[in-house]
């Protein structure tokens, strides 16, 4: 879904901002690297035990939940609109409409993302019941957790 808003704030030009203004997209990717360090630390603080658990606990909270941490990682990510503004306008003909093209060409990309992870879904299977282990879990979070404070300093100290 951030895709989508990604790119249809591209298709309405408002993605180029980021690109000119270095000011709308540094407060973009420090409140993205912030978001990254805070998910990081709260993984490797309180890894799960089960994966249950986890889900029972969305689900009692908040049913939107996983759906509303991964939006606003998705959009708190400034690559993506940058990603968009740059890449996308070079598969469009000259005559074309821009906007509704733009977003066709990024409803594409999230298409083939979803197949992506489908296949990837599948792919794991096999490995359920090890993933399932509570010991397994708790080390997959806490690398998680590392991996995202990581990605977030990467994203905070980067020069693009």
């Amino acid at each position: 879904m951030g895709c989508l808003i990604w790119g249809a704030a591209v298709a309405l030009g408002l993605g180029a901002i980021l690109k000119t203004s270095p000011t709308a997209y540094m407060i973009v990717k420090y409140a993205g690297a912030a978001y990254l360090v805070w998910v990081g630390f709260n993984l490797i603080r309180h890894p799960r035990r089960a994966l249950e658990e986890d889900a029972a606990r969305m689900s009692r909270n908040n049913p939107m939940l996983a759906f509303k941490r991964g939006l606003l990682t998705n959009l708190l990510n400034p690559k993506i609109g940058v990603f968009y503004v740059t890449f996308l306008p070079q598969f469009i003909p000259a005559h074309a409409k821009v906007a509704a093209d733009t977003f066709t060409l990024a409803v594409i990309h999230v298409g083939l993302t979803l197949v992506w992870f489908a296949v990837l879904i599948t792919a794991a299977v096999p490995l359920s019941r090890a993933l399932r282990q509570p010991r397994t879990i708790s080390l997959l979070d806490r690398v998680a957790g590392g991996v995202f404070i990581l990605f977030g300093l990467k994203l905070a100290f980067s020069r693009a």
